[in-house]
């Protein structure tokens, strides 16, 4: 499918990876519409810090997409859908997982349905890494197990099957981008390489993180951004689930010395019980097999491997070392 033309909708527009993906849209010609979560703030979210060449060059809509009425409303008129708008907190969905379902679940049915309804040509749902749970083998393909080890988790998987349900069901043409664990620029503290960098500028001691075993695939938000593009462009992908990750492992621990090494100071670990996951929910291995990806989108990760995190981590810190980045986190409080 040609993208040229075509006026997008972007769920979630106003988040890390959405607001990203707006402004790669917006620089690469495309009609953009944002949907953002209304607030009396008027608050656009990252998009109020957008650059200066995407200012003024994507349409706003200000709405919630657990209502069905606004969500139909923002897609009218639109060909393409890329639906990241989604709770993705985990900590925070042991805490609340009503709402979880109510966005992810809920939220992703009016999204289908209004598709459905409005004859949207294209469908791009986000998905998680999260849905495949502690891995039963490496590296983790489109057909491994679910499991869903958080109430997050689950209603992804749940999202995922529903969004799945009515391509079977009704011939909606819907792909499912399934990111690892994307991390750059703009990232919530909430996870683990903002919260180590952060720390480790604010120069305050020892830094507290969670378990450090866990291994993870990490991907630079602009590899993400790149695979949706990709997936919404692809007829092939019509129907299916691809994986987007570096296919790398390395584990939180490892990660957080990276970071050190890179911003240039010592490293002081102190285990924080509260960032700990319950021990059968902690997800202890991720690790992605970006093949489909590579066959299928003709997508491959341009931060690949250890020299690519690398490169991918410098960047990051560099976006973070601006004091009015940093100003806008909160180094001492931990972000659930």
């Amino acid at each position: 499918m040609k993208l040229d033309g075509s006026r997008i909708l972007v769920t979630g527009a106003d988040g890390f990876i959405g607001s990203h993906l707006t402004e790669a849209l917006v620089r690469a010609g495309h009609q953009v519409r944002a949907f953002i979560l209304y607030n009396s703030f008027n608050s656009w979210g990252w998009l109020d810090h957008a650059a200066p060449d995407v200012r003024g060059g994507f349409e706003v809509f200000a709405g919630d997409i657990r209502d069905p009425h606004g969500t139909r409303a923002a897609m009218r008129g639109c060909d393409i859908v890329l639906h990241l708008a989604a709770l993705i907190a985990i900590p925070y969905s042991y805490h609340s997982p009503d709402a979880y379902v109510d966005t992810n679940i809920r939220g992703t049915l009016n999204v289908l349905q209004a598709a459905r309804d409005l004859e949207v040509k294209r469908v791009v749902h986000t998905s998680t890494s999260e849905v495949y749970g502690s891995a039963r083998y490496v590296p983790i393909d489109e057909d491994h197990p679910l499991q869903g080890q958080s109430p997050y988790s689950a209603t992804k998987i749940g999202a995922d099957q529903m969004a799945l349900a009515f391509h079977r069901s009704f011939g909606l043409p819907v792909t499912i981008v399934r990111p690892f664990n994307t991390y750059g620029p703009r990232q919530s503290a909430r996870a683990v390489i903002p919260a180590t960098i952060i720390q480790l500028l604010s120069h305050k001691g020892p830094i507290r993180l969670g378990a450090l075993d866990p291994t993870r695939d990490f991907n630079f938000v602009a590899d993400t951004v790149r695979g949706f593009v990709c997936a919404a462009a692809c007829d092939d992908a019509v129907g299916d689930v691809v994986n987007i990750g570096s296919n790398f492992e390395v584990s939180i621990g490892e990660t957080a010395r990276m970071i050190a090494e890179i911003i240039g100071v010592p490293l002081e670990i102190h285990s924080d019980a509260q960032r700990m996951r319950p021990a059968a929910s902690e997800v202890e291995r991720l690790w992605a097999s970006n093949v489909r990806a590579k066959q299928l989108l003709g997508w491959a990760p341009e931060y690949g491997g250890k020299e690519g995190l690398r490169r991918g981590l410098a960047e990051t810190i560099e976006w973070f070392r601006d004091p009015a980045n940093l100003a806008a986190y909160k180094a001492d409080v931990y972000n659930i």
